[in-house]
């Protein structure tokens, strides 16, 4: 362990990171006061440089992804990361800010005995932030995580975005959790399908015949995506994209300058087709609408949107929807309500998700499937739900929401409150979409704005616009303003006017 000097005291301000070099390691500085902190200088999500991210309320907030760790000890304190940062020993002498090469050890919770069972049903989002958050609150019960997939617990935002790109193999999409993390506690990962959750008995049942009694469970089995009732929906080489296999599949069968046929306009469709066309597919979007994600995103976001894929050799077909599927052994032929045949080997259906609840027993589900659940994610006696399967309070409304770090702030909270805490989800929904090499953020929810103001032109480059209800910001959407938006995902907590979102935005410019 050597020190390094690394900087000034006086080069340090209250509200940025300074990124330096401490003999091999790559640290970044936050200065509180007299203070001075030393953490890891990539968020350990996807390693976003956080010198870039913003320093408000306690917390370093990550400028990609959103993140947010304590400045006065690391410890991570809002997905989409799962690990706290590393921290450098600091010394200040003089004025002069002395780092040591190598990161002080992590410590371990204290684990004290339990005797409860604990279960987790699903590995992606939801399901890994929980077991993260119980494992991280030193649970010394039998901890069971559930989940179907042979290879579960990976970021399957990667898919859409890099995998069928051709950028990302299928078995590189990262983990969601560190081995080391795994290794805590007394867990067990069953390999396995749930057959029934029987709520009042608090049993689970597998598909092999096996059983668990358990004390407190969580259900975070996401949704499984729609396959159209439609003539010929079952032929090969009509794809879903769910999975890692999926997307292999779905790359496997792609050939660069052949037709693949998308149905559907919505993220995950046009990130699909941002990717194939990366890949050098000829893309063509099937789309019920003029103008895609208008209810989303606005008007004009989607028709610039939009006028990027077609600049970058996306045809769109519609307003229309698929008819039927043509093919003998395998698709060839996708016929459209408005008459069009479109020929093709390959097609994607991004028409949506379900929530995957069949299997839960003594519960009544909402009329889409999901679970209703409180704001402290509680659907039953000894039972919890998050993620893309459940219906909860935003704002004094019931909504359900099929966003990633959502479903990642969802396990984090109900994992809590089977520990006994009684948290509320009181955040702000956050999601990134990656189409043609620009990456879009929004921040809230909207669904009953009435008027955009803009701050920038979508047009033409970087620009933020404010969804508002007359004059109170209901959802952000940006490209770039890394450092603005970083803020508002925090400062949205509370009721914000649109006067005052853009004196934040002037105050926290880039």
């Amino acid at each position: 362990m050597t020190q390094h000097s690394v900087a000034r005291l006086e080069q340090l301000d209250d509200h940025t990171p300074l990124r330096v070099q401490a003999g091999s390691e790559e640290v970044i500085l936050i200065r509180q006061g007299d203070l001075v902190h030393a953490y890891q200088a990539h968020c350990p999500h996807e390693g976003a440089p956080l010198d870039e991210g913003a320093l408000c309320g306690g917390l370093l907030v990550c400028p990609w992804h959103k993140a947010a760790f304590a400045v006065d000890e690391g410890a991570v304190c809002e997905p989409p990361a799962l690990a706290d940062l590393r921290r450098y020993p600091v010394q200040v002498k003089n004025g002069e800010i002395l780092v040591d090469d190598q990161p002080l050890p992590r410590a371990s919770p204290p684990r004290h005995s339990d005797a409860r069972c604990f279960a987790v049903i699903g590995a992606g989002a939801a399901g890994s932030a929980a077991v993260a958050t119980l494992l991280s609150h030193g649970f010394g019960g039998r901890l069971v995580w559930i989940d179907q997939e042979q290879h579960p617990a990976y970021d399957r935002t990667s898919l859409s975005k890099f995998v069928i790109a051709g950028q990302m193999a299928p078995d590189e999409v990262p983990a969601l959790l560190e081995p080391e993390a795994l290794r805590q506690g007394h867990l067990e990962r069953w390999h396995a399908k749930v057959r029934a959750l029987d709520v009042a008995k608090r049993q689970i049942l597998l598909a092999d015949g096996k059983r668990l009694d358990y004390d407190a469970a969580l259900v975070a089995t996401g949704g499984k995506p729609k396959r159209p009732d439609l003539p010929g929906a079952q032929l090969p080489g009509i794809c879903l994209l769910r999975s890692r296999d999926d997307a292999a599949r779905l790359l496997d069968a792609a050939e660069p300058g052949q037709p693949v046929v998308i149905v559907g306009d919505g993220f995950i469709g046009l990130e699909a087709a941002s990717a194939l066309r990366k890949y050098g597919a000829q893309v063509h979007v099937v789309s019920r609408h003029e103008i895609p994600l208008a209810r989303q995103l606005g008007e004009r976001i989607g028709r610039t949107l939009r006028e990027l894929h077609e600049r970058k050799g996306v045809v769109f077909h519609g307003p229309t929807e698929v008819e039927r599927f043509e093919g003998t052994d395998h698709v060839q032929t996708v016929v459209l309500a408005n008459g069009e045949r479109l020929d093709t080997a390959l097609v994607l259906l991004g028409v949506g998700v379900r929530p995957a609840t069949g299997f839960v027993q003594g519960l009544e589900l909402a009329d889409d499937q999901s679970l209703p659940v409180d704001a402290e994610l509680h659907a039953a006696e000894g039972l919890w739900a998050a993620g893309d399967i459940v219906t909860f309070p935003l704002a004094g409304r019931p909504v359900r929401i099929e966003h990633w770090r959502l479903a990642e702030q969802h396990g984090v909270i109900a994992a809590a409150n089977m520990l006994g805490e009684q948290r509320r989800y009181d955040d702000v929904p956050f999601f990134w979409t990656y189409q043609h090499g620009r990456t879009y953020e929004v921040l809230g929810h909207g669904q009953h704005w009435n008027r955009i103001e803009y701050v920038g032109e979508p047009e033409k480059g970087d620009f933020i616009a404010l969804q508002c209800i007359d004059d109170q910001v209901e959802a952000v959407i940006a490209k770039g303003y890394a450092r603005a938006m970083a803020v508002l995902s925090q400062r949205m907590k509370r009721p914000l006017n649109s006067r005052e979102a853009r004196e934040l935005i002037d105050a926290w410019p880039g």
